[in-house]
This record gives C-alpha cells, structure tokens and sequence, in this order.
C-alpha cells in the first residue's frame, strides 16, 4: 500500500513542477476547450440531454443483469459468440484461445482502454502474437513503449516535435516532418498490416441490448478496417456499456463526440451486429464479445458509487480537473485517471492500496459540472473517503491527529486556552511537515471570534 502511495507522492511532485510538461498539457487541453465550446452550441437544451442520458444509465446499473441477457441473446442469436470473463486474467487467456484456435499471428487493435486495463499487448507478445495499434495515438505510445496518458488522447503529453523526433529515432523520417506527413507515413505503414492480420480486436463505446450490437465512433477509420478485413473480430467491453435501445444512440454519440473532443459527431459511427452475414462481402468470419466485470460489480455493490458505471468515458473530467492538469496521467499509476479514476479504481484495484487517489482531489466540483451524464464525482469521491476512513485503512498518525482534533474542537475550554500566540506554537511544533514545505501554516489570530464577541458585547 506505502509503495504505491509513495510512488504517486513522488511522481506528483515531479511533474507538477516540469514547466514543459505543464505547457505542453494546457496548450493540448486549451486546444480542446476552445472545441467543446463551440461543440456544445448545437444543443438548445444541454441539461436536458444530460439528465436524459443520466436517467437511462441510471435505470440500466440498476438493471444491468436484465440488459446484459438481452444483448446476448440477441447478438448470438446473429451467429456471434458472447464470453463472460469475470477476471483481467479470465479475459485475456479467452483471447488467446481464440487466436490459438484461428491460428492467428498478427493483430490489428483499434483505440480501447479496457485492452489496456487487461494489459493485452504485453500477454498476446509473451504468447507470440504480434499486435498493432492503429489509433494515430494509441500507435505513437506503442511506438515510445510507453501506455495512453489520457482517456481520449493517448499522447496529449506529447508536442508535434516530440512525436517528430520519435519517428525520426525509430523509422529514420526527417526530424522536421510536419503532423501531415507524420500521419501519411503511419496510414502507409499500416495498410498492409490491416490486410494481411489475422484478427481484430476492439473495444466498444456502446453495447446496445434490444439489437445484440456493438457501437464503435471514431475519427480515423481504423476501428471500421480493424474489423473489416480480418477473418475474426473480437470485441471486448466492461459490462457497464450497456445501453437499452439502438435508438439511445443519438442521444449518447452527440453527448460522447462534443465532451470527447469537442465534434458534433465523431467522423466514423459503426453498429457491429454479428459475423458476416450470406450475402455479405466484407467483415469477420466469426465475432466475438467478451463482456468483462474484472471488478466492477464490486462497484455495482455500493449503492452510490455504483452511478459511476453511467460512465461513457468522454475524458471532460479528466481535462477538467485541476489536479490532473498540473501531475498528468501516468502518476495514477492506473488505467483510468483523473476524477472518473479516483472513483472507480479504488474498488477495481483495492480501496486500501488506491485510497488515495480519492484523497488528492480539492472537491472543486468541476469534474460533475462538465459530466455529459451528470455523475456527482466529486461527491462519490467524498464517499470513497469516508468509506476508506471507516474501514480503518488510515495510518496510525493520522488516526493520532483525528483524535486530538476531535478532543480539542469538542471542548470549549481547550478551544479558549493559551490564546493565539500558544496556538501558532504548536501548530508550528507537530503540523509543519505534514502541511508541506511549499505551504506556509495558517496564523491564528490573537484573540478567538468568542473574545472578540464579548468584548463587543461588554461594551452595550
């Protein structure tokens, strides 16, 4: 648990102080609210799309094991296939299976956290199976080695020279080349590979219950040939991505495609209903759905945190959030980051290893302002506390400073004594190092508001 905590302690410190870093974040995400703003605009009513969209994610958590049967009769009922994984290690050994029963080498993945949650690249290499990721940013990540910084926008900490000069180290391009250029040389690389691989594997924004069907929206059109070309397509989705009817749709791509990225409507909107059909030229042999809890019901068990599975994973509260912008993505230490983050990966992971990610929010409320579905984040986040707190998972210092806060601002007495001068002196003898060396302790004034009152009241 100290490890962990450790790590993010030092990690946060380091970054939050990178001014390069912090530049090259808020001209992303200054890149991006300047776009949501002109997004929003072709909503009359935007409250009103949201507390609609809450309202039917609300009453699918509330009903998912009804939704979730009905997706999968009517998906298999098409000639696809559903897999329930109730664990990351479950999910990932059903993939390989399947590979390993196709033969597949070579797969083409299109942009998705929840591969990234089950780590999915690292176990298809150990089992001999290369694996591509043919989102522009997803791929410049695997290119650096390193993991999505962000929910959206896998390489949001990097500047157009810094992908430049990555390029330049590993395909020998110009080291000048332009964002243009930088993406026709990786359309051209990854044509052939859309081709000749085995397998697609994706994820799904959206599983749609009355049609059996997956949706996928994106910008480039690599999820559409992810799945276009190869003989199998697995798509793999957390069983909160439920949504009742096809028709929801049109409520839940505008809201995604405006918080996501600022867009009316994401440039390609697939619905995936099965393997090809007789008289169908293109699209997958077979088709595969795996639906993942990995933790996720240990959510659905908490009665208020559980509306953190209305989660359509558009990233607003990540770019929103203050304590995101100033330490980044990768000090989680987790796949899910920022405000959503600090709810849900305590209990996917381990409240008394993650607590405290809940602990370094400022509760500013930004994070549930700009929620498309109007999940109360920084509230669940409160309760994430104080149910860390009543669990007992507190160091034995802090359990020490609540009791003596407890006596003290309990007794009017100990509250009245030795004035404002004693006060400072033993705030500035047992808090200093816990209040940091960047932050100057608060000075008690002199005299206590009960002073001041009844000496004004004296004077009547």
């Amino acid at each position: 648990m100290q490890d962990v905590y450790k790590k993010f302690l030092k990690e946060s410190e380091k970054v939050a102080f990178d001014q390069e870093h912090r530049r090259k974040l808020n001209f992303n995400i200054s890149r991006y609210e300047q776009a949501v703003a002109n997004g929003k605009k072709q909503y009359a009513k935007l409250e009103l799309a949201r507390r609609r969209a809450a309202a039917i994610k609300h009453k699918v958590v509330e009903n998912l094991d009804k939704y979730l049967v009905e997706f999968e009769t009517n998906f298999e009922k098409k000639g696809g296939k559903v897999i329930w994984a109730q664990t990351a290690e479950e999910a990932v050994d059903e993939v390989i299976k399947i590979l390993q029963r196709h033969e597949s080498r070579m797969v083409v993945k299109s942009k998705s956290m929840i591969t990234e949650e089950l780590e999915l690249n690292k176990m298809l290499e150990k089992n001999g199976i290369e694996s591509l990721e043919t989102d522009l940013g997803e791929y410049i990540v695997q290119v650096a080695g390193e993991k999505p910084y962000h929910i959206v926008t896998p390489a949001m900490h990097k500047s157009k020279e810094d992908i430049a000069k990555l390029f330049h180290e590993k395909f020998g391009q110009p080291e000048e080349s332009t964002p243009e250029e930088i993406t026709a040389f990786v359309r051209e690389k990854l044509r052939e590979k859309f081709v000749s691989a085995d397998a697609g594997i994706t994820g799904a924004n959206f599983l749609i219950a009355d049609t059996g069907s997956i949706a996928i929206t994106e910008n480039e059109g690599n999820g559409m040939m992810s799945v276009s070309f190869p003989e199998v397509h697995i798509a793999i989705a957390g069983i909160e991505k439920i949504i009742p009817s096809v028709s929801d749709l049109d409520l839940y791509w505008p809201l995604l495609s405006t918080h996501g990225t600022g867009q009316h409507i994401t440039v390609y909107n697939s619905i995936i209903s099965g393997p090809r059909q007789t008289g169908e030229i293109d699209g997958p042999k077979e088709m595969y759905v795996v639906l993942l809890d990995n933790g996720r019901t240990e959510i659905l068990k908490h009665r208020q945190q559980r509306r953190a599975l209305s989660c359509i994973r558009c990233g607003a509260c990540l770019n929103g959030c203050p304590i995101y912008r100033n330490i980044g993505g990768y000090t989680y230490n987790a796949t899910y980051t920022g405000p959503i983050g600090a709810v849900i990966t305590p209990h996917l992971k381990g409240l008394k290893e993650y607590k405290h990610l809940s602990f370094a929010c400022t509760i500013c409320g930004k994070c549930t302002e700009v929620c498309p579905v109007n999940i109360n984040l920084h509230e669940l986040i409160l309760l994430n506390r104080s149910e860390a707190v009543s669990l007992g998972y507190t160091t034995s210092g802090e359990k020490k400073l609540q009791y003596v806060a407890e006596k003290v601002l309990t007794n009017r007495w100990m509250m009245d004594f030795g004035g404002g001068t004693l006060k400072n002196l033993v705030i500035k003898s047992t808090m200093k190092k816990a209040w940091g060396k960047r932050r100057k302790l608060p000075v008690i004034a002199p005299k206590s508001f009960k002073q001041l009152w009844m000496e004004k009241r004296g004077k009547k």
